[in-house]
C-alpha cells in the first residue's frame, strides 16, 4: 500500500477484522502501564460502579482499535499525530471491537511543501456496531517529485 499524498482518496474507507477483548489483555494492559485503577481490575468494586462491570482501559482500547487498523506499511507515510480523542462507550471483557476507517481531510503541509498531511478518521466498532473510541489520525505523506 504504498501511496504518496496525491493517491489518498476523500471519503475512502476500510475496515478491519475483530478482536475480541479477553480479561488478559486487561491484566496485562494495567502490567505495562501501571494502571491498576479498580475500575479495570476489581470486580466487586465494579459492581457499585454505573457499568456494573469492569471495564477496558481507554488507552488498551486505542492501542488494540489503531493496532488493528496497521495492516501494511506506507513507505512514503508516518504519524504524525492524533486529534480528538474520545471514548463514548466502554469495552467489556468479550467485547469485539473492530475499527473503520475513513480518509476525511487533506492539507498541505505548512513546514515542508514535500509533504501533505491525510487525516484518517477512525472509529472503533463494539459487536453492537457503538462507537467505543473515536479519534483522527494524522498521517505526514510524501507528495510525487518529478524524476529528473
Amino acid at each position: 500500500m504504498n501511496k504518496y499524498y496525491e493517491e489518498h482518496t476523500l471519503n475512502d474507507t476500510r475496515e478491519t477484522f475483530g478482536r475480541t477483548i479477553c480479561e488478559a489483555d486487561i491484566i496485562f494492559h494495567a502490567g505495562h502501564t501501571g494502571d491498576f485503577f479498580p475500575h479495570h481490575l476489581d470486580k466487586e468494586f465494579c459492581k457499585k460502579q454505573p457499568f456494573k462491570k469492569r471495564i477496558a482501559h481507554g488507552t488498551m482500547t486505542f492501542s488494540i482499535g489503531i493496532g488493528l487498523s496497521a495492516t501494511s506499511i506506507n513507505e512514503h507515510a508516518m504519524t504524525y499525530g492524533y486529534d480528538k480523542l474520545r471514548f463514548p462507550k466502554p469495552v467489556f471483557i468479550g467485547d469485539t471491537i473492530r475499527t473503520h476507517i475513513e480518509i476525511t481531510k487533506k492539507t498541505d503541509y505548512a513546514k515542508n511543501d514535500k509533504f501533505g498531511l491525510v487525516v484518517e478518521t477512525c472509529k472503533v466498532l463494539n459487536q453492537h456496531d457503538e462507537v467505543v473510541l473515536y479519534c483522527e489520525h494524522i498521517l505526514l505523506v510524501e507528495k510525487k517529485h518529478d524524476e529528473l
